[in-house]
């Protein structure tokens, strides 16, 4: 059902108070009008600068500027006549003592009238003594068709030059889901004046926008998807169950009968890649990533927090499909502390939309700690799958070693891969990329040569890698994964030097 029927089915049921939660007040108010017109009910909109504003009908309006007269003036209305009146802003008042009894005996009067209020707000955050007479509807973001008329009355104005293809139309409509009406139109409007035309160069101009818009919004990121699995060594068994389900969020899966993917955990130890296999996602993909700042959610107020959470994963909804990333989890959703049950609250809310949410978004969840996470967290239902990174195989330790080295733009072939990976046995996916790091230092400063397998050897030897000086916790780990607890991320492939992941020191004044 849209809003405009929902309302309609409002009204006739006699509903006497409604509190729409939206931004786009101009945008609401033009569908209550649409409603209105067809089902000939009066609409008046009020508020403390204007008073009362008639919008359709007939008559002349009362001029009340303050809150309790105007509710006066509401119950007082010829009840035989249908009529719809918005109070704007009027959240901003409501917790008056004398104005929250006075809405409250008005919304119960009303019900044997044809006369109905409807309040808009920001929050949906209303008073307890509301909450019974109150209906909360949440106004959807526009859809791919408003987003369209946006574009269309832009182009239909006078000295507008379109170059736009169909294809191009569709996609840069696309690239604007998620953003409110306005912030469509001025979008659209920038990309016009910035150099007179629009065509399908702008975009990209709209998806950068729309990334800043949505990073405005306190609690997502957007990130530009670069990684592709070749930029990942190792973890096999997770690559392969991802390109199974490559293809899961096309109308060819729908019609399959197949359901979208919910969502990975991805659990292990620090410098395994799990953050690196997120972004990794959105790219093998093709959908947007946004990160889940959990930590941005906590707001001063009460009930700000909730209301924030619900708003970034609402607007998540609307961009749908994409991949939300919520990194270190653990840390994020600690609750139990001095915060009245906010974080309690948070986390429940969070938990509940990956347990219930029908929009294409794709969860990809990571953490360190497992012992800071609650049981619930991790039951099936809310991820398809938890995966565990684990050391890095010697197969996989090459592998990265390859990767680091063409991503600094050097030829693996040049290099000693095996003995590297020999060497850097213990060693996660980070310290590795720290010691090729360490070995371009080395050759830069000896006079810019080209710095060799021998450096990268020396780098290793000095550092201390976690699975030395975090031995206790790392077998910690390990031993959760051998209670089956989740399926390893890579293929089968460790030694038993590996399992025991004591790193090999080297002499390297032996290598000549």
């Amino acid at each position: 059902m849209n809003v405009e029927d929902q309302l309609d089915l409002y009204l006739r049921a006699r509903f006497t108070l409604l509190v729409f939660v939206t931004p786009e007040e101009e945008r609401l108010l033009t569908t209550i009008q649409r409603v209105c017109e067809q089902t000939q009910r009066r609409l008046l909109s009020w508020d403390a600068a204007d008073g009362f504003q008639l919008l359709v009908g007939s008559g002349n309006p009362n001029t009340a500027r303050d809150p309790l007269t105007a509710l006066e003036q509401i119950e007082a209305a010829d009840p035989a006549i249908p009529a719809l009146f918005v109070l704007k802003d009027f959240h901003e008042i409501w917790n008056n003592p004398q104005i929250k009894r006075k809405l409250r005996n008005v919304s119960q009067r009303l019900k044997f009238s044809k006369k109905s209020i409807l309040i808009t707000s920001l929050s949906s955050k209303i008073p307890d003594e509301l909450k019974d007479d109150a209906v909360l509807v949440d106004f959807p973001l526009p859809t791919f068709s408003e987003l369209e008329e946006v574009l269309n009355r832009l182009i239909q104005t006078p000295g507008v030059k379109v170059n736009l293809t169909p294809l191009g139309k569709e996609k840069l409509i696309q690239a604007a889901i998620g953003l409110t009406a306005s912030q469509a139109q001025r979008v659209f409007a920038k990309s016009i004046v910035k150099d007179g035309l629009l065509d399908d160069r702008d975009i990209d101009l709209v998806t950068e926008e729309k990334k800043q818009i949505i990073r405005e919004s306190e609690a997502l990121e957007f990130f530009a998807v670069t990684e592709t699995p070749d930029d990942v060594g190792g973890l096999g068994v997770l690559k392969n169950w991802l390109r199974l389900r490559e293809r899961a969020f096309s109308q060819e899966a729908r019609a399959y009968g197949l359901p979208a993917p919910k969502g990975i955990g991805l659990i292990g130890i620090p410098g395994t890649g799990k953050s690196l296999t997120a972004k990794m996602i959105g790219g093998l993909w093709r959908l947007p990533l946004l990160r889940l700042d959990v930590g941005s959610l906590f707001g001063s107020l009460v009930g700000e927090s909730e209301e924030r959470t619900r708003r970034a994963l609402k607007l998540a909804e609307t961009v749908s499909p994409c991949v939300v990333w919520i990194d270190e989890m653990e840390k994020a959703l600690a609750h139990g502390g001095l915060d009245s049950g906010t974080s309690t609250r948070v986390f429940g809310t969070i938990l509940t939309w990956m347990q219930e949410k029908t929009a294409p978004c794709f969860v990809v969840a990571t953490a360190n700690d497992i012992s800071s996470l609650p049981p619930e967290l991790l039951r099936r239902g809310r991820f398809d799958e938890i995966f565990f990174l684990d050391l890095p195989t010697f197969e996989e330790r090459r592998e990265i070693f390859a990767v680091h080295l063409r991503k600094r733009g050097r030829l693996p072939e040049d290099y000693r891969l095996d003995r590297l990976a020999e060497a850097s046995s213990g060693y996660v996916g980070s310290e590795i990329e720290q010691a090729v790091i360490d070995a371009m230092y080395i050759g830069f400063n000896d006079g810019l040569r080209e710095f060799t397998t021998e450096d990268i050897l020396y780098s290793l030897k000095r550092q201390v890698p976690l699975s030395v000086s975090q031995r206790e916790n790392i077998t910690m780990l390990r031993n959760w994964l051998r209670e089956g607890r989740a399926q390893s991320a890579s293929f089968q492939q460790t030694e038993e030097a590996e399992h025991q992941f004591v790193p090999i020191q080297l002499d390297i004044r032996s290598e000549g």
